[in-house]
């Protein structure tokens, strides 16, 4: 019979990560729906039950595999980048919002203080697992964006570390015992637990580097050694195994020389599916009783985190900034609560209980009813809030190519040239360096992955070419852009006649690869290309038709139709139509041809050029 709910569970689970993929919501709202669904409301569901005294373990572990795959974001060289108010939200304003909420929680709600102190600390964390589908529809102005979605990242290993140091600080005082050994065990939690994840880092370095684990087993191996960690360090020192396997993650991802990302792919993977199943066994262990024990001072409890808590935040950390009023303001309403506030805060609640702490049963409805109400309130308001402080950005605008191979650049120097914002990406890390040195934006990794939706700037992204030499990654792309942004924005060279029969499995894929025509095969771009040919831009005007234009360049491979001068203001983008074999209507008079030329093509005269010089057409 546990058998049969264990399988449920995961059928539940990928059914609300579909649901929300259809809705481009967050997944906590289906997952946390489905939780409550099946168990205060229906019964269906009893994880104490099923689980019995694996519960805590099983919680306990899987939000240690949670929280390091969030350390293993975590780059120290990129905090050096983001902005001064990213840094004060993710340090002062963090703390500002603990001491508010657990202030709040203790006087209001008359919580026990080690509960409202603990809570203040678990409340702190956003995570982009929340934010980042937020900002993608709400599409806030580059300053907002940015803050926003780097706090997301940045606060989610901090806030969780700075969540443990809390907890164990007040459970150590919670013995009874006097300050000096309080403190003095502290520290003894805190040396184990940096000292496990230091040794763990360490270790998994000189496994790596060494080559004495084979590639094949790096995932496993990682995630093995992060369980043990974990489990050692607790063993050694009550409640450190968080700590442990944060520092862990920070260590791993701060080593410039060590190649995981196949590692962080994996953890991606995990980590949803942990995400997804934890998340609906801590909501259906939800009582209705626990539920209903929350009075009307919850309301004003709720006030206070949003109201409060929340602006005198971002108040505090963009004091001397440049910051306009109106981002202000959005800034100090977009906080939702995700995941890791939920698990963290769950898994702290089971020890508090086991350890007698008065009030400990009233920290998981409190964290969920505050999850609840700023994903679905935020969700719903933060458009209508952006319109009406004029802080959404117009219409996307950038190109997302997938592939930064020669072929791309080339492609890519050709629209930035033409003021067209282009962006690309590739799992290849030569490829990407050979963009950058070409002043190319490009992402390291696969666009459709779950760290990319971090990294990426998706809000003002319009339309994607799918431009790889690898099939397999131009499928990937079209499937997952297609639902994005609609399938009409996203395109793909044409795949060999030797796919022909895998291409029957996709028929997404198959219908968007239709870009730059017949001749516009990735083999007869890159066989141009390699000969010295350019990519071009003409006008077409009275005086040269687009006729015209065919008749003197019968080996040009025509790849966009420009409308809008490249001069002009930012009000009035260039707007970019690619070259496709359903295209039915022509160039017309004042567009621009974008067009990839041969090395040897004859000179023709401009006519646009008052002088009657004659100009190359194949150069930019």
């Amino acid at each position: 019979m546990s058998a049969i709910y264990i399988a449920g569970i995961a059928l539940c689970s990928v059914l609300a990560q579909w649901l929300a993929w259809a809705f481009r919501v967050p997944a906590i709202l289906f997952l946390l729906l489905t939780g409550l669904l099946l168990g205060p409301f229906s019964g269906v569901l009893d994880p104490d039950a099923l689980l019995g005294d694996l519960l805590f373990p099983v919680v306990s572990l899987s939000v240690a595999v949670i929280l390091f795959e969030g350390a293993l974001t975590l780059h120290f060289r990129e905090l050096k980048g983001i902005s001064k108010v990213v840094r004060n939200l993710c340090s002062i304003g963090m703390l500002v919002t603990c001491i508010v909420i657990s202030f709040s929680a203790y006087w209001l709600l008359e919580l026990n203080w080690r509960v409202a102190a603990v809570l203040g600390a678990v409340l702190v964390v956003t995570g982009p697992t929340v934010i980042a589908p937020l900002l993608n529809s709400m599409r806030p102005t580059q300053d907002i964006d940015r803050i926003l979605r780097w706090e997301g990242i940045v606060i989610d290993p901090i806030g969780a570390l700075f969540a443990v140091l809390v907890f164990e600080a007040v459970m150590l005082v919670g013995q009874g015992e006097v300050f000096s050994h309080t403190i003095i065990a502290l520290f003894k939690t805190l040396g184990v637990g940096l000292s496990i994840g230091v040794i763990s880092g360490w270790i998994t370095t000189q496994l790596i580097h060494r080559e004495w684990l084979p590639f094949e087993l790096h995932k496993f191996g990682i995630l093995a050694l992060v369980l043990i960690s974990f489990s050692i360090s607790n063993h050694l020192s009550h409640e450190s195994g968080l700590l442990a396997v944060t520092v862990f993650g920070i260590w791993l991802a701060n080593q410039d020389d060590l190649e995981i990302d196949s590692v962080l792919e994996f953890k991606e993977d995990l980590s949803m599916i942990l995400i997804s199943t934890l998340f609906i066994l801590l909501a259906a262990r939800l009582e209705l009783s626990d539920l209903m024990m929350l009075d009307s001072d919850v309301f004003i409890f709720l006030a206070i985190v949003l109201f409060i808590a929340r602006p005198l935040c971002i108040a505090i950390s963009t004091f001397g900034t440049d910051l306009p009023v109106k981002s202000r303001l959005v800034l100090a309403w977009i906080a939702p609560r995700g995941i890791v506030a939920a698990a963290v805060g769950s898994v702290f609640a089971l020890s508090m209980i086991e350890a007698g702490v008065a009030d400990a049963q009233k920290m998981v409805p409190l964290i969920f009813t505050v999850i609840i109400i700023t994903v679905v309130l935020q969700s719903l308001t933060a458009i209508p809030l952006a319109k009406l402080l004029g802080v959404r950005q117009p219409s996307p605008n950038t190109i997302l190519i997938i592939g930064a191979n020669h072929v791309s650049r080339a492609i890519a120097r050709g629209l930035k040239e033409q003021n067209i914002p282009v962006h690309l990406s590739d799992p290849a890390w030569e490829n990407c360096k050979m963009a950058r040195m070409d002043g190319l934006p490009c992402y390291y990794g696969n666009p459709q992955s779950e760290h990319a939706e971090r990294y990426l700037p998706l809000t003002t992204i319009r339309s994607v070419l799918a431009l790889s030499p690898n099939r397999h990654h131009n499928a990937l792309g079209v499937q997952y852009f297609s639902h994005l942004l609609n399938d009409k924005n996203v395109f793909s060279l044409r795949s060999s006649s030797s796919h022909a029969k895998a291409n029957k499995d996709s028929a997404t894929f198959l219908s968007r690869q239709i870009l730059f025509g017949e001749n516009g095969s990735y083999a007869k771009l890159s066989s141009v290309i390699a000969k010295g040919g350019k990519v071009s831009a003409t006008r077409i005007s009275d005086e040269f038709s687009w006729q015209q234009y065919l008749e003197m360049n019968p080996e040009a491979i025509p790849l966009f139709i420009l409308k809008g001068d490249k001069d002009g203001d930012d009000d009035a983008p260039v707007k970019l139509r690619p070259f496709t074999s359903e295209m039915e209507k022509l160039p017309q008079e004042g567009e621009r041809i974008v067009a990839l030329q041969p090395a040897k093509v004859s000179l023709i005269k401009d006519p646009n050029n008052n002088k009657g010089k004659e100009t190359d057409s194949s150069a930019i």
